[in-house]
């Protein structure tokens, strides 16, 4: 069905239920028919596992019905069906752990499920407690300034894990504060530029046939360009430095309609990722294993700072060629930790194939469309703005680990939305759904008459 057709369907909650009931059906099935791939039973948590994809579809859509009645309704079942897939995986692989200690991985699962369950009641509470997005605009500033001090926290008092500075320890737990300044920067983004979008769309002087903004509004784009630097040595965070400046140009586009900035930017990060590519240690080892990954990989004890993960994350997915080698039957296990990070893909590569994958990505673009079509719609400038910056930023962070494991660009470190390991990433992508919800739900309103 259109975007058109759903938004004038008299019950486009009863399309939701009904999108939902068929994901948990899939991810009941992925779930039981692993175990019974893995070790020829049903797998001991399937009553729970159950339980629980039951009431994380059901519980959001009942509070939909009563408050946000005119949402998008395909955005909650494509968020749930990608969290159930994750689940799915995660079990696949704690199963290998489990029988293999020498990899010495503890179990993801278990851990995963009960963060989604947390993602899920902060999307409920979040869609009881705002109820106008628009509430959002007063607290720009101060939503910029927690995100800063949230960007640089790591750099000083942060845990340096696998090469990068993005965890904050706090006891047992660990934070990154990147899968939630990615969503304030969208807030402050979105309120900032829709008060100076008229200024930094001037015209300024051209350059090589390309009309430059003026050298006064200039100032901005130079400010993130500054800090997404300063992330990417001080932190050595590629995957978040890359999201941070690229939501501002997406955003600032959508706002001023000037190819120009787009320009600017793309030519600011080029240059900035050059520099750092080849000064800073840690980026540069990623960027030498990623022009050569299978070096890497038959070297990568003899280098410091180089890692032979992208060669085996080409071989399996080589080894998975078209349809895969079956869910539990192939060998993620052998990328060690990375199985249940950002290289959880090479799981969906291998053992669905190339089908699995471009089903995968598929999933995503459907989401952020959604949340594109949402922006489109949205009448108010901070909720259109809102709602594209949630969307690209999404799309960024897919783009930098999907590349990043694929060998189309270099390692990021980045987590999977929804599907990796993580609960900062997952409470985060929780967080986006239950804003695009609500600004769909306003936008909708505003187009019916009263």
């Amino acid at each position: 069905m259109t975007f058109a057709a759903l938004a004038q369907a008299p019950d486009r909650r009863r399309t939701e239920a009904r999108l939902l009931a068929l994901v948990v059906v899939i991810a009941v099935f992925g779930y039981t028919y692993t175990g019974l791939s893995m070790s020829g039973r049903l797998p001991d948590g399937l009553a729970v596992f159950t339980v629980s994809m039951l009431l994380m579809a059901l519980l959001p859509h009942l509070v939909l019905r009563r408050f946000a009645p005119r949402a998008d309704p395909l955005i909650l079942p494509v968020a749930t069906l990608l969290t159930g897939i994750g689940l799915v995986l995660l079990h696949r692989l704690d199963i290998t752990y489990a029988q293999t200690p020498r990899l010495k991985t503890a179990a993801a699962a278990n851990g995963q499920l009960v963060w989604t369950a947390i993602g899920v009641a902060v999307c409920i509470a979040i869609l009881l407690i705002l109820r106008d997005h628009r509430i959002l605009q007063r607290y720009i500033y101060l939503t910029m300034v927690i995100a800063l001090v949230l960007l640089m926290a790591p750099a000083f008092f942060g845990a340096d894990m696998y090469g990068a500075k993005r965890w904050i320890l706090l006891g047992p737990l660990s934070l990154q504060p990147g899968e939630f300044v990615k969503i304030m920067i969208s807030v402050f983004f979105a309120g900032y530029l829709t008060v100076n979008r008229d200024a930094l769309a001037l015209a300024g002087r051209r350059a090589l046939g390309i009309q430059l903004p003026p050298g006064r509004q200039l100032a901005p784009i130079f400010t993130i360009w500054a800090i997404s630097l300063l992330v990417l040595i001080f932190e050595r965070d590629l995957g978040t430095s890359l999201i941070f400046f690229g939501v501002f140009v997406i955003m600032l586009y959508m706002a001023t309609d000037r190819t120009s900035w787009v320009v600017c930017g793309l030519l600011m990060a080029t240059v900035g990722a050059a520099v750092v590519g080849s000064l800073e240690p840690h980026v540069h080892g990623r960027v030498t294993a990623w022009l050569d990954p299978m070096r890497a990989f038959t070297k990568a004890g003899q280098a410091e700072h180089m890692s032979n993960q992208l060669g085996q994350a080409l071989l399996s997915f080589g080894s998975g060629g078209i349809s895969g080698s079956g869910l539990g039957q192939g060998h993620p296990e052998l990328i060690g930790f990375a199985g249940n990070s950002d290289f959880i893909l090479t799981t969906v590569g291998e053992e669905l194939g190339l089908a699995g994958v471009m089903a995968v990505i598929m999933l995503y673009v459907l989401l952020a469309q959604r949340g594109l079509r949402v922006g489109l719609s949205a009448r108010d400038p901070f909720g259109k703005l809102l709602a594209v910056g949630l969307s690209g930023a999404l799309l960024l962070q897919v783009f930098v680990v999907s590349g990043g494991v694929t060998g189309l660009i270099p390692l990021t470190g980045k987590a999977l939305p929804f599907l990796a390991k993580g609960g900062s990433s997952l409470v985060a992508n929780w967080v986006m759904v239950a804003l695009l919800l609500r600004i769909s739900d306003h936008a909708q309103r505003r187009r019916e008459p009263a």
